[in-house]
């Protein structure tokens, strides 16, 4: 099967739908209260059908290399600053893939069934490389001195969701002004296809403002695949649109809870979808929701008997 479209590659995001227990690893999934980052966000305006088979279901979903590599990458570029200025070259963070690698298959053992041979695993680093290369020739790393990575942020809208993520990388400069970068390992979207990453940055923004109080300067997505940089400085009315569309995303999440009716959404997507065989746009049956699913995820009750596996009818619309 050919890669999916590079813009449409999603690159590493919050695993789970519930957000952190204080009590846990900050910025790592658990037990909470039902919260909404873009990623899951992004996944019922995609598709409900996927939607509820990542937060309600739960279904596993095999590791791919592209996935893989997007962490492996981010990873690098994280760490890259654990080192002083001056010792931030392109060979340095080169340097780190085989070890990030390794702690990656340790934590995940399903990565390890991603290869086959020995040869396989150095041309998959060696692409890990370029992607590495590529983002020296488009900032000075020397130059910079992030004020955090991998930063947990989250945020309860008055009647709403509970919004959370986690921001690859900010940048504070002297007067204060907050810069949202994020890297992504696929190739920058075409002009006027912009939407989707715009609202990921636009959410990030929107969670910082009401976190501290100011909107971020700029808003920063580093694409990796291409050599480019897409940079926009959010205003106040374009985050309180967000807010908006978040809110009307979080209403329908809440009403197709209600009824049950999760139902696919077909599109150029499909093919590379893990759960293709389970779709019934594709002739499959999805399996039976067990009881208090979809209050454990989501904090609503399901109009339908979760306990006898019964639910609304999956139609395509597509």
């Amino acid at each position: 099967m050919p890669s999916p479209p590079s813009s449409s590659v999603q690159d590493p995001a919050v695993p789970e739908f519930v957000v952190p227990d204080p009590a846990g690893e900050p910025g790592r999934a658990g037990r909470g209260r039902p919260g909404l980052s873009p990623s899951r966000a992004n996944d019922f305006m995609q598709c409900p059908l996927l939607f509820r088979f990542r937060v309600i279901d739960k279904l596993p979903e095999p590791p791919s290399e592209a996935a893989a590599r997007g962490t492996l990458v981010h990873s690098v570029l994280e760490r890259l600053y654990d080192a002083p200025a001056a010792d931030r070259s392109a060979a340095a963070a080169r340097a780190l893939l085989p070890g990030e690698w390794d702690r990656m298959r340790t934590a995940e053992p399903r990565y390890a069934d991603l290869f086959t041979a020995d040869a396989d695993v150095a041309a998959w680093l060696a692409g890990a490389g370029d992607l590495i290369g590529t983002y020296f020739t488009l900032e000075d790393p020397t130059r910079l001195e992030p004020r955090e990575r991998e930063l947990f942020v989250e945020t309860e809208l008055d009647g709403g969701p509970l919004l959370r993520g986690v921001v690859d990388r900010l940048d504070v400069a002297p007067d204060g002004a907050m810069r949202v970068v994020d890297y992504k390992t696929g190739r920058s979207p075409r002009p006027g296809y912009e939407g989707s990453a715009l609202f990921q940055m636009r959410f990030y923004a929107l969670v910082l403002w009401r976190m501290r109080g100011e909107i971020p300067r700029m808003l920063q997505l580093v694409y990796l695949g291409d050599g480019q940089v897409l940079r926009h400085t959010p205003e106040e009315a374009e985050l309180a649109t967000t807010e908006r569309r978040i809110r009307s995303i979080w209403a329908g999440i809440q009403a197709t809870a209600r009824t049950g009716d999760w139902r696919p959404r077909k599109s150029a997507l499909c093919p590379w979808c893990a759960h293709q065989g389970i779709c019934p746009a594709f002739g499959g049956t999805p399996p039976e929701l067990q009881a208090g699913a979809t209050e454990l995820a989501l904090g609503v009750n399901s109009q339908v008997s979760e306990a006898s596996g019964v639910t609304a009818p999956s139609r395509s619309s597509g």
